[in-house]
């Protein structure tokens, strides 16, 4: 596990010297979650994750990236340093 963080820290560093760094976060383990709906006229508390799966989301990466193309090189290279799964997805009305 220390060697996929110091991998991460270095992804990171060369994130932000080539100018892609926008910012970037770990999360808590999904125990720790709150799932909030507030569809109804009070809202409801769940403890927890929304979802029970097999995979969660760890932490993120919003970065800018000139192409889709250079967006997954980047997740590719962000999928090593972590030793895991990395999703690419635009923001909404930015594509």
């Amino acid at each position: 596990m220390e060697e996929a963080f110091a991998a991460t820290g270095a992804f990171n560093e060369k994130l932000r010297v080539d100018g892609y760094w926008v910012f970037a976060g770990g999360l808590e383990p999904a125990s720790t979650a709150t799932v909030v709906d507030g569809q109804g006229d009070t809202p409801v508390l769940t403890d927890g994750p929304y979802l029970e799966t097999k995979e969660v989301i760890g932490g993120f990466w919003v970065i800018e990236a000139p192409d889709l193309d250079v967006a997954i090189r980047l997740a590719a290279e962000g999928s090593k340093a972590c030793r895991g799964k990395v999703e690419v997805r635009p923001f909404e009305g930015l594509a």
